[in-house]
């Protein structure tokens, strides 16, 4: 069922702020926030820059990736407070995919700005530290973690291909990342996912107007249908995180339909995780 009936040319970044009990969504392209007030009624932030993903700080701020990198959103008020310049000099990338990890990290990603090959990074802000972590890459999505912290999951959108990793007691990577799952044979794009409470790899496929759970040994468990075909992030919330918010888009569709780049609410039987605090 629907969620929101704005249209978002690029819908992505969603979560569920567990303090608030709101979702949140980005519009990348529209330069937007997007969520709801308890009764239904639309509540938006307009930025003077792309933004993509966050982490929710406390009841009134987010960290969120923008173009330029790093900022602290104000909820009251909208102000934008710099945190850290990431691929600020380069007019080339946009932020991307990102999420909170259970150590209080958060990790976001970058790209061309057209999807150029090779242009895109994943990085991680931890205690006031940035690291850049996986490089080159070319449309980083899929940033999720185990429920006990001690693996992450990214994909290339691009490649079809979704690895995971080992993370240290800090959440920092260890080891090499192994191939999780590899979705070239049936022409799927993975794009944003989110872990369940058992978890699950619930993984939007970009093309597919789906989510699609997979198991930890990579096998198909489920699937969860909208009408927005360009589906791309997806976020468990709701009074006992059984609801699935799926964000879509219309960027790229020739007259896309009114079905677009909504974004859509979908009971699905199964159960999520609170999204972790972003520790500063």
């Amino acid at each position: 069922m629907i969620h929101d009936n704005r249209q978002c040319q690029l819908g992505e970044g969603a979560f569920w702020h567990p303090e608030r009990q709101q979702f949140f969504w980005f519009d990348i392209k529209g330069k937007r926030l997007l969520s709801q007030q308890a009764d239904g009624s639309p509540l938006e932030w307009r930025f003077d820059r792309m933004a993509s993903a966050a982490g929710w700080i406390d009841r009134d701020r987010l960290l969120i990736a923008t173009e330029t990198g790093l900022a602290i959103l104000s909820l009251a008020d909208g102000a934008l407070t710099d945190v850290a310049a990431v691929e600020a000099d380069n007019p080339a990338t946009r932020s991307n995919d990102g999420r909170a990890d259970p150590q209080g990290g958060f990790w976001f990603s970058t790209m061309g700005r057209n999807g150029e090959p090779g242009l895109g990074a994943i990085y991680r802000f931890y205690r006031g530290e940035v690291r850049r972590l996986v490089d080159p890459i070319t449309i980083p999505n899929a940033i999720c973690f185990s429920p006990d912290g001690a693996t992450v999951h990214y994909s290339d959108t691009d490649r079809s291909i979704v690895w995971r990793q080992g993370l240290d007691g800090d959440g920092w990577p260890v080891g090499e990342p192994q191939v999780f799952l590899d979705l070239s044979a049936q022409d799927w794009s993975p794009d944003g996912a989110v872990t369940d409470a058992d978890g699950g790899f619930c993984c939007a496929i970009w093309g597919q107007g789906a989510v699609v759970r997979f198991d930890a040994q990579g096998q198909q468990t489920h699937r969860f249908d909208v009408d927005g075909r360009q589906s791309s992030c997806p976020s468990f919330g709701g009074t006992d995180l059984s609801d699935l918010l799926v964000t879509t888009a219309f960027d790229g569709i020739e007259d896309p339909d009114p079905a677009q780049g909504k974004t859509y609410v979908v009971q699905t039987g199964l159960t999520g995780r609170p999204e972790p605090r972003v520790i500063l």
